[in-house]
């Protein structure tokens, strides 16, 4: 499969055998794995290997036609003097169009404006120390007001290990990632439980999280300062109830859908089907006058210019550049190379430079216009186009904070399959079949059909009425169904 005109690579399919003949007239040379690179025709020493129609690195060696292309022959031209310049890009391409436009699902509309895909309670604790408690309130209210009695769609804690002990940017990360997900609309009541004693103080989240959190449907206090928390806990989530049980979905327009996307554990198909099939998604929820939220900024690097042309206006390039050039900074300050990436996975799924890696995981971003530079647990604005995070690849970080940020579903693709799931929804879309087929009870789509010639476009449209159905709490998915939620935080700094 040949991806751009300009490319002098392609990709295999299926696994080819030396001596395969491919319609493009080449043949191979050599042994290639499904998803690795075969060059096109002769490539010198030193020349750029050119895919998606980009460069994604340099020859190591004399390449012949039809030879696999790899580790072995390939390195990356990425360097700690890249440097980027505002060149805006008009996209002239006409808006998506999607079957019975305008599309709407069926949210709770809260208080504050913000609409949620699911209506839950969410217990967050300020540490780690009460993790057992959050988890044994969670579990039991859960069965209470969920199971049995339907009230409401669900109960659930976020275990983490932090909040005590910790100083500076590490403290301020874990208060911004909490107080984020406390404002997530999906959490339809928040529990807060506090030790007592953590540096991550009961009253300095609750200022962090603001006004915006509607306070009917807030409790907290502190384990140390009750007799019984477990039952303090199921009488704050009572009252929480008593507040929530009569909200009722309402149809609302598609610009109300957050969505986060995301990439996990890529291989060589990620982003010719599953992260372009998304990149078609977010385009036609741009067009719909949504936020797309994305991040992973280390797999942006080799990819810069993509985004940068697709920057609204020069000040948001800028913060752009800034984002991009602080997180290089990161890697320095930790004497890391910048460019230690695509991981051992990544690379036996036939990705081998981060040029090519991140070429890829952009395409998740479509052609939308870059219109929000978000710091590290900031909420996003309601603006349509997409908005970029500052956030490591990390696939439990980067979805936390994507979900801190607003996040009400995630669309995380792969092409090596992962159990993992977050607080929110998390449609699992796999790269290639082969993986759908043997684990379909993590993978919620399978975009490697692409491959198999389904078109494009009936895939994404298949694909958002499945979004749709699920935004709706008409369908599950896996992380739901397996009770798969977890959270992570960057930690950057001292622990005491």
């Amino acid at each position: 499969m040949t991806i751009h005109p300009n490319d002098n690579v392609c990709v295999a399919v299926k696994d080819l055998p030396s001596g395969t003949a491919l319609e493009n007239g080449v043949t191979t040379t050599t042994d290639v794995p499904a998803g690795h690179k075969i060059a096109l025709r002769a490539i010198a020493l030193g020349e750029k290997i050119v895919k998606y129609g980009f460069p994604i690195g340099s020859a190591t060696e004399d390449i012949p036609q039809g030879a696999w292309i790899h580790s072995h022959n390939l390195k990356t031209d990425l360097n700690d003097q890249q440097t980027l310049s505002y060149n805006p890009k008009t996209n002239n391409q006409q808006p998506e169009t999607t079957n019975q436009q305008p599309k709407t699902f069926l949210g709770y509309r809260r208080k504050n404006g913000l609409v949620a895909t699911r209506n839950e309670i969410w217990v967050i604790n300020t540490v780690g120390c009460v993790n057992g408690t959050a988890e044994r309130v969670a579990k039991i209210a859960h069965e209470r007001y969920a199971v049995q009695a339907g009230l409401i769609d669900g109960v659930h804690s976020f275990s983490h290990p932090f909040g005590c002990s910790q100083l500076g940017d590490d403290l301020v990360n874990t208060r911004r990632i909490l107080a984020g997900l406390m404002r997530n609309p999906n959490a339809g009541g928040v529990l807060v439980l506090g030790l007592g004693c953590e540096n991550n103080q009961m009253k300095a989240l609750l200022e962090l999280a603001g006004d915006t959190i509607d306070r009917e449907r807030l409790r907290f206090f502190n384990t140390q300062e009750v007799e019984d928390e477990i039952e303090s806990g199921l009488e704050a989530i009572e009252a929480i109830v008593e507040q929530m049980k009569r909200d009722v979905r309402e149809t609302v327009p598609l610009s109300e859908l957050r969505i986060g996307v995301k990439c996990g554990g890529s291989d060589g198909f990620s982003g010719i089907t599953a992260n372009a099939l998304v990149g078609r998604i977010t385009d036609a929820l741009a067009d719909s006058g949504a936020a797309v939220l994305q991040t992973e900024v280390p797999e942006m690097f080799g990819a810069e210019d993509v985004l940068a042309s697709r920057c609204r206006n020069e000040a948001t390039f800028k913060q752009f550049v800034q984002m991009i050039d602080n997180f290089k900074q990161y890697f320095v300050k930790h004497n890391q190379p910048v460019y230690e990436n695509p991981s051992p996975g990544n690379k036996a799924g036939g990705l081998t430079t981060l040029e090519e890696k991140s070429l890829g995981a952009v395409q998740k971003g479509g052609t939308a216009e870059v219109v929000q530079i978000l710091e590290y647990g900031e909420y996003a604005r309601n603006e349509a186009g997409l908005a970029l995070i500052n956030a490591p690849g990390n696939d439990g970080v980067s979805s936390t904070a994507m979900t801190a940020s607003g996040a009400t579903m995630l669309l995380f693709t792969t092409g090596r399959g992962t159990p993992l799931g977050f607080p929110v929804p998390t449609v699992k879309i796999s790269s290639n079949s082969e993986i759908a087929a043997k684990k379909p009870h993590w993978i919620d789509f399978n975009a490697g059909t692409i491959l198999e010639g389904a078109r494009m476009d009936d895939t994404r449209d298949e694909l958002l009425e499945r979004i749709i159905a699920i935004a709706s709490g008409q369908e599950r998915t896996n992380n739901e169904r397996n009770g798969y939620r977890e959270i992570a935080i960057w930690k950057a700094g001292v622990t005491l």
